[in-house]
């Protein structure tokens, strides 16, 4: 089932993602004793991950992930993990175990790596937070690339670059085995695909999704209500 949140503008919508997934997170720890979190990169999630991270959680019991990465050195300004390192650094949460994908070696290696990290957390999980782009692709789940018919690897590489870099994501199964996948789209120019989205159209990839319990926040802008 899909909850619908709207919220004035982009910022309020990042704090109330913010809000919502240190909640689950709280509550998956006080229930099993830790808490997965994984983090998507792109445009919109960067003040919903400073807000996070500021929060006063159990983070040493918080094991926090990536949706994706895009296969560069590190350090790579094109890589999620550069921006969402620092992030990490200055704020309570730096605590946590992180799990960045390990790309520098390339593709084939990161996805052995991380099919390691999966299998350790015992489990599915707890929250993925994804964004949506405007061609409908979500993760690096991008239209009519291989990757989205794979069924059982948790995660698997690009098999052809996309906007010109390699990347690996976590696939469908994955995705739809999470406990809640929180949708965190903002700005006029996913109004579109947000409608989409919202409407379960399989044709874009983020329409795939079918984990049970979804929430897709949104500000005015996304949702055309302003």
């Amino acid at each position: 089932m899909r909850e619908r949140v709207v919220l004035p503008d982009d910022l309020t919508a990042a704090d109330w993602a913010a809000g919502r997934i240190a909640d689950l997170l709280a509550v998956a720890v006080r229930g099993r004793g830790r808490a997965s979190l994984a983090l998507s990169g792109g445009r919109s999630p960067w003040a919903m991950m400073a807000a996070l991270f500021a929060r006063d959680l159990p983070w040493t019991d918080v094991d926090v992930l990536q949706v994706d990465e895009r296969v560069a050195p590190d350090g790579d300004e094109q890589r999620n993990w550069t921006r969402i390192a620092p992030l990490l650094a200055g704020s309570p949460a730096a605590a946590a175990r992180a799990h960045p994908m390990r790309v520098a070696d390339g593709a084939e290696a990161a996805v052995n790596d991380y099919l390691g990290v999966l299998a350790a957390l015992g489990g599915p999980i707890d929250v993925v937070q994804l964004g949506l782009g405007d061609d409908g692709h979500t993760a690096s789940l991008a239209p009519g690339d291989p990757v989205l018919e794979v069924t059982e690897a948790p995660v698997a590489a690009m098999a052809r670059p996309f906007n010109g870099t390699e990347r690996v994501t976590l696939t469908y199964p994955a995705l739809d085995a999470a406990r809640e996948v929180l949708w965190l789209v903002t700005g006029d120019a996913k109004r579109t695909m947000a409608a989409r989205l919202e409407a379960g159209d399989a044709s874009i990839p983020a329409g795939r999704v079918t984990t049970p319990s979804q929430v897709l926040v949104l500000d005015r802008a996304a949702a055309g209500d302003g």
